[in-house]
Formats: structure tokens, sequence, C-alpha cells
């Protein structure tokens, strides 16, 4: 950048499309070179703060930006000059200016860049992230006033489910115990999955000291601060059905315990292949409507993929985590982001290279 640079720093968590131009100190996430149809390079980058993550563009006619990513590698601290944009529905910025942060410039402290969830997934990350989450009752519906009881009694009455699958549905009265979390580049058969597990209150420090070095226990707030960083990571968040279910419920969640959320997985359409490819929206688009059911466990069947419904499923997730094995949980948790993978991988390599947003 030159004697242009903008003086005010913005975090990016306090951004919005609008007519202008931006700085910001920030992490990179993402460094991508490509070529446009035209033949011209460009690369792709995501920044991020403690606030946010964004996806950008670095066009060939931000010469010197071009040149400066061409030194850069994912996890450096840069500043960057850049317009606001909006592409299908999403955030994105135009990088016009972008070079290392130097140690001791005004607004810049390496400290806050880095969010809070950084040290419990920094062996994690990677480019897809593939996840899934269980989830219980949080609360004693006997504790609860009556009015909160009553609705959730007509809820399961309504559906014709038992008062503590209610609870578990729903953020606001169940919680998340149990993150899956692999990488989708993976070969799904010798995948290295992670689970965050969420003790439960029984369950005491020796039992806790027993459990295999792939499940971590820790905190709610502390599961969904690292799925955030992880998710604020990577270029595409691949779930099944976690636009109808896992996402809102870890939004949810976050908004009780004041965790930030890291990236948005929600607003661009349901089609939309990045930043969160839904499965389930690719092999049922339109909810499966008319077409029979298409659940995790039904297409597994189908493509000759191992389903962990086989020995367990989310029914069973609640009695189990009363007894307090949690090792099962994650067990099955696991299971099931090693059939999302190999799904992803036969829809990505069947399906998705043929689609131009691809």
């Amino acid at each position: 950048m030159d004697h242009h640079e903008h003086t005010h720093v913005t975090e990016l968590g306090a951004l919005t499309a609008g007519v202008g131009t931006h700085t910001a100190f920030a992490v990179v996430r993402l460094l991508r070179r490509g070529q446009t149809r035209a033949g011209k390079p460009f690369y792709d980058i995501r920044l991020s703060d403690r606030t946010r993550t964004v996806a950008g563009k670095i066009w060939s006619d931000a010469s010197r930006a071009m040149s400066a990513a061409e030194d850069l590698k994912p996890g450096d601290h840069v500043k960057a000059l850049f317009e606001i944009d909006e592409y299908k529905g999403a955030l994105q910025i135009s990088i016009k200016g972008l070079r290392a942060a130097t140690p001791g410039e005004p607004g810049y402290d390496p400290v806050v860049l880095v969010d809070e969830g950084h040290d419990l997934v920094a062996d994690l990350l990677c480019d897809v992230l593939v996840f899934d989450i269980e989830t219980v009752p949080a609360h004693d519906l006997r504790k609860a006033p009556s009015t909160i009881a009553q609705a959730v009694a007509k809820h399961a009455e309504r559906n014709e489910w038992d008062v503590s699958k209610v609870m578990s549905l729903s953020p606001y009265l169940g919680q998340v115990v149990s993150l899956a979390v692999g990488n989708g580049d993976q070969d799904p058969r010798t995948q290295d999955v992670t689970v965050f597990v969420v003790p439960p209150p029984g369950m005491g420090p020796a039992q806790i000291a027993l459990l295999p070095s792939w499940i971590r226990p820790v905190s709610e707030p502390e599961l969904l601060r690292a799925f955030w960083t992880l998710a604020g990571q990577a270029s595409c968040v691949v779930s099944y059905n976690g636009r109808g279910f896992d996402v809102p419920f870890l939004l949810g969640r976050s908004l009780i315990h004041g965790v930030p959320v890291r990236v948005d997985l929600l607003s661009s359409p349901s089609y939309a292949l990045r930043p969160h490819l839904d499965l389930f929206n690719v092999v049922a688009p339109g909810g499966g409507f008319g077409r029979g059911p298409a659940s995790l466990d039904v297409v597994c069947w189908a493509l000759g993929v191992t389903s962990p419904k086989e020995s367990m499923d989310g029914s069973m997730v609640a009695a189990t985590y009363a007894k307090g094995d949690v090792a099962q949980i994650a067990l099955y948790n696991a299971g099931d982001v090693r059939a999302t993978t190999a799904v992803y991988q036969r829809v990505r390599d069947g399906v998705l290279r043929f689609r131009d947003d691809w």
C-alpha cells in the first residue's frame, strides 16, 4: 500500500455491504491462486480477526496486492485495503492493497486478531470441514416455569414425540454434547476424526482421563468456539441436513453463551455450495418432497457406504449421555462424519465437478 492507505482500521465483524473502502488488520486463513476464463490470474483469500471471517478476491488489476500475495501464507498477519461486494447473497471483499503487518504500527495488536477457539483446534484446521453434532436436553423440565413445561408437552403431543426429543431438538431447551469434525479431503476409511465432548456432571476426572486422545473433553462454550474457528478457516463446510438442524442449533447455543459466530453458514441460498455445502440439498433437492425418505442412513445404504445408524441412532443419545457413556456417543458421532465424508466425496467427484460454481 502507498501514502493513500487509510488510517482508520475496521474490525471485520463491523463490515456491511456499502460504498467505500476499508482498512483492516487480519490473519490470512486461505490463499489460493486461480485463473479466470479469460486467462487472467486471481487469488481467493479468506481473512479473519477475532470477530469474523470474510472471503475475498484479489484481481489482476490490483498488481501490488497480487505481488504481495505471492509471499504470504495462511497464518500470516496482514493489513488489507479493500472494497465490499455481495456475491450470491454473501459478503465478499475485493482486495485493493495488501501487505504484511508491521509490529508496533498503530492499530495492530497480534493478540486480539486470533480468536479464542484457535488453541483448541490449531492442529485441526483444514480446507474442507465435515462436521456433525449430537444434542441432549439441557434442563430438568420439572424445574422450568409451568408455561415452558406446557409448551414442551403440547409440542410432544402434536408430533407424537417424547419430551426428551422435543428438548434435544431445540437450542433453547437442549445442549450440544458432542461435535465431530474431520477433513473432507481425507479417505473416509482412514480419516482422522476428532470429537469434542461435554462430560456429564457426574463424570469425574479419573473417567475423563481414560478417554482416548481423539476425544477432547471441553465445556459447551469451548465446543462452540472450536466449531466457529474451524468453520471460519475452511473454504467449504460440509454437513448432512446442517441447514435444517446442526447450524441453527449451534447458532442458538452460541447466542445463549455469547460465543461469536465466525462465518455465515445459513443466509446463502440452500443450493449454494460455499461456504456451506449441505449434502441433503444436493441429493434430495426440495427436501426430497415426493421422492421418499432421503436420510443419511438411506443415502448411505443406496451408495454402499457404511452407516453408523446400524449400531446407534440419535434417539439413543440422551439416555446414553445420562449413563455417562460419552465415548459411545463420540464413536457414533465420528461414524456420522465418516459417512458424510464418503457421501461428500461421491457427490464431489460425480456431480459437483461438472458445476461451474464448484
